[in-house]
């Protein structure tokens, strides 16, 4: 796995010995099997991670009473090569209904030569959050962010 964080961009790239369809697939609509409940949540007990396979669509998180935590919507679909989600969460964990001041996390999907896939995932945009930006991208892109949710996935994978 490797990754880079720099100003405005928090980057994670693992290998997963999968072609790149079952990779997209287990990224997005299983996103519930591999993400961890107990410890990145933004709902109040137990809850399910949904993520509409489509532009337009939402990733969020279904409470068992109902309640949804919308965490971005979907911009760019295109399967099984790459998505776009504007990332509607702001550096306080809160929902941002406004698209123009959401950061974005794109997701890359690319076929390597031995059957596995490179899945590249950059986040980007915090300095639309202004100075508050800044410590979001230290959150995102630190230890307990992007880099253990990308090493859960790429143990699904190989599991």
């Amino acid at each position: 796995m490797t990754e880079q964080a720099t100003a405005n961009v928090v980057r994670q790239t693992v290998s997963v010995p999968i072609p790149a369809e079952r990779a997209f697939r287990l990224f997005t609509e299983e996103i519930g099997t591999w993400w961890p409940k107990d410890s990145h949540s933004l709902s109040d007990g137990p809850f399910t991670e949904v993520f509409e396979t489509r532009q337009g669509g939402r990733w969020y998180e279904r409470g068992e009473d109902g309640s949804e935590c919308t965490v971005g919507t979907i911009l760019v679909w295109e399967p099984p090569a790459r998505f776009v989600m504007a990332w509607q969460l702001t550096p306080e964990w809160k929902f941002e209904p406004d698209l123009d001041q959401a950061t974005q996390v794109e997701v890359t999907f690319e076929p390597e030569a031995d059957g596995a896939t490179r899945v590249t995932l950059e986040h980007r945009g915090f300095e639309s959050y202004g100075e508050p930006g800044a410590g979001m991208r230290e959150s995102v892109g630190g230890e307990e962010g992007w880099p253990v949710l990308m090493k859960l996935y790429a143990e699904a994978a190989a599991a």
